[in-house]
């Protein structure tokens, strides 16, 4: 049971919300393959994240943990701030 506690998902994605109180919306966008036609489709993915301090704002790219369930829909936390939006 102990061999499967430190695997925790990663991932990649850009600010889309800074509007609530330590919370952020995080889209992660990947562009995928049809599996039958074979033509590339963008898909994307929204994550609500804890961000403890506040620090990220609109538009910053943000690396991301999963972490225990915080709220009813977040169970993902700030790592850090890949860039900083101009």
């Amino acid at each position: 049971m102990n061999r499967f506690r430190n695997i925790r998902k990663q991932r990649k994605g850009i600010v889309t919300s800074d509007k609530m109180n330590k919370t952020i919306i995080v889209s992660e966008i990947k562009k995928v393959k049809h599996p039958y036609y074979g033509k590339s489709i963008t898909k994307k993915t929204k994550y609500m994240v804890h961000d403890e301090k506040n620090i990220s704002k609109n538009g910053d790219k943000v690396f991301i943990m999963e972490t225990r369930p915080i709220s009813k829909k977040k169970c993902w936390r700030l790592v850090s701030i890949l860039e900083k939006s101009k």
